[in-house]
């Protein structure tokens, strides 16, 4: 399993201490030393969906100025592309494909117990 995020940010915080405390492997990429290109950000967004894996609510989101923008699903892609950093976090590849988008801790406790 491999976990993208950064470490400074909070939800990705919580699901590695998730993680560490459960002993659940995984593989930590960060994503400032370790930008994705566009083939995983459009892999991501076919499974968990482009508004999902577009954080409009984070610090980069607003330092760009983006609102103003009213970016539409292909806008959202481009600047996904270009700034990682607007990708909500953590995102979690399964082995099995599967990708998960976020903290939620419920779900996780229903995925590994």
């Amino acid at each position: 399993m491999r976990v993208y995020g950064i470490k400074t940010c909070g939800s990705v915080r919580k699901a590695l201490k998730f993680f560490n405390e459960k002993d659940i492997p995984y593989e930590f990429i960060d994503l400032k030393k370790e930008p994705v290109g566009c083939e995983k950000i459009d892999k991501w967004a076919k499974e968990a969906g482009i508004d999902t894996l577009f954080n409009n609510r984070g610090t980069k989101y607003r330092q760009l100025k983006l609102k103003d923008l009213n970016l539409d699903e292909k806008g959202k892609r481009e600047w996904l592309c270009k700034e990682n950093l607007l990708i909500k976090r953590p995102v979690i590849e399964l082995e099995s494909g599967d990708v998960i988008v976020g903290f939620d801790e419920e779900r996780y406790k229903e995925i590994w117990g």
